[in-house]
């Protein structure tokens, strides 16, 4: 369960990444609304998910898990240029993210 809410709170960073950029410094109402309530429910899931997890674990798995959405959400709607190395620093990121988790789990 934890796993489950700290997943879903990392998918939640990338939404309020996301949402931050294209609020253009709060200056657009909807995309601002969205980063207020992502931000909240994601760090309210990283929190809750700490409670049973190990800090570094659970930061590194949120933050990872936002940061390949984030980067794949950009280049997927062209804001971010897609290169081959970029794609395998993602695919990087994913394996670390599931390794983490694979160690977590054998402890």
């Amino acid at each position: 369960m934890y796993w489950l809410i700290l997943i879903l709170s990392g998918v939640l960073e990338a939404v309020w990444a996301t949402a931050l950029g294209k609020s253009e410094g709060f200056t657009k109402l909807w995309p601002s609304v969205v980063f207020g309530v992502a931000l909240i429910a994601s760090m309210g899931g990283l929190a809750f998910a700490m409670r049973e997890l190990p800090i570094g674990t659970a930061y590194a798995v949120w933050v990872g898990i936002g940061a390949a959405l984030t980067v794949t959400y950009a280049m997927v709607f062209g804001e971010e240029a897609i290169s081959w190395v970029k794609i395998l620093l993602i695919v990087g990121l994913i394996g670390c993210v599931v390794g983490l988790k694979l160690v977590d789990s054998a402890s």
